[in-house]
């Protein structure tokens, strides 16, 4: 699911497709303004993001973000997580991310987008190295540029694998 946030409007679509209108004859006179359509567009880079990160497909993440991007993981030792600069240093910790949890999958996702900055949240599953399953909420804060990703900003419930049923 995605929802545009402009101009004070609300609205909610599915895989991308997002009406901002609630009446065909408003719509049809309407004239999308350059911060809606920047919205939109930002709303399609983080749902291809999302497929991507399902795929496990590093190339087409790194596409989608700028060449001094900046991610900032989930855990690490400092507070705001492990942070990864460049294109390198990013695209090296995404592809450690799929190497150790080959099942990865980020679903459910439901993205946010306002200006320069979006939000995604999802709902990760995977098989820990010790045969462990582990589901949890997360969400994803971004900031944009020139139609591109900047800063991927991580957050995730911090739970331990759930048992078998």
């Amino acid at each position: 699911m995605v929802v545009l946030l402009a101009a004070g409007v609300l609205a909610a679509g599915c895989q991308g497709s997002v009406d901002v209108s609630t009446d065909s004859e408003t719509q049809a006179q309407a004239t999308p303004s350059p911060a809606a359509e920047s919205d939109r567009a930002h709303l399609e880079l983080l749902d291809a993001f999302a497929q991507a990160w399902n795929r496990h497909d590093a190339d087409a993440l790194m596409s989608m973000m700028t060449d001094d991007c900046v991610y900032a993981a989930s855990a690490g030792d400092d507070v705001h997580g492990r942070r990864y600069e460049g294109q390198e240093a990013v695209r090296a910790s995404f592809q450690a991310i799929f190497d150790a949890f080959p099942d990865a999958q980020w679903n459910d996702a439901t993205h946010f987008v306002g200006g320069d900055r979006g939000l995604s949240e999802w709902r990760f599953t995977a098989t820990a190295a010790d045969g462990g399953r582990i589901e949890t909420n997360g969400c994803d804060v971004f900031t944009f540029r020139d139609g591109r990703i900047r800063l991927k900003n991580s957050f995730r419930k911090n739970r331990p694998p759930v048992p078998d049923r």
